[in-house]
């Protein structure tokens, strides 16, 4: 998976990289039970700061997309679950995005057209 970073942008590092990460699930690039660089090796590949990393891979254990082992390194997690909290937040995210889409004139068809298209790319979880 190749993380690309925008240093310009107001979204910060860490935020990209756990988004990144987040999408290479998704899409099928990063694999249940993968195991992830380490956090030097992704921070030296990413040109960033190794606490930035850190920070990410904190997050996203948090958000239990993975796993962490202090002798084995970082994992995806192999059992990823939609909990009350996702929900709420997919709702949230969604419900300002469908806000943004009628407020410059898209309408309902081709937001949802875009929604599928976009959804159509991802690939099904499944252990390694």
């Amino acid at each position: 998976m190749i993380i690309e970073l925008d240093m310009e942008s107001d979204t910060p590092i860490y935020v990209q990289l756990r988004n990144q990460i987040v999408k290479g699930i998704g899409r099928g690039e990063l694999k249940l039970g993968e195991k992830l660089p380490t956090v030097r090796q992704l921070a030296d590949e990413a040109g960033v700061n190794s606490m930035t990393v850190n920070k990410t891979y904190q997050i996203l254990k948090a958000e239990g997309y993975i796993k962490t082992d202090r002798r084995q390194g970082a994992f995806v997690s192999d059992n990823i679950n939609m909990n009350a909290e996702f929900r709420e937040k997919l709702e949230s995210e969604l419900e300002l995005l469908s806000a943004e889409a009628s407020v410059t004139g898209m309408d309902k068809k081709e937001f949802l057209k875009m929604c599928e298209d976009i959804y159509s790319k991802m690939q099904p979880c499944v252990s390694m």
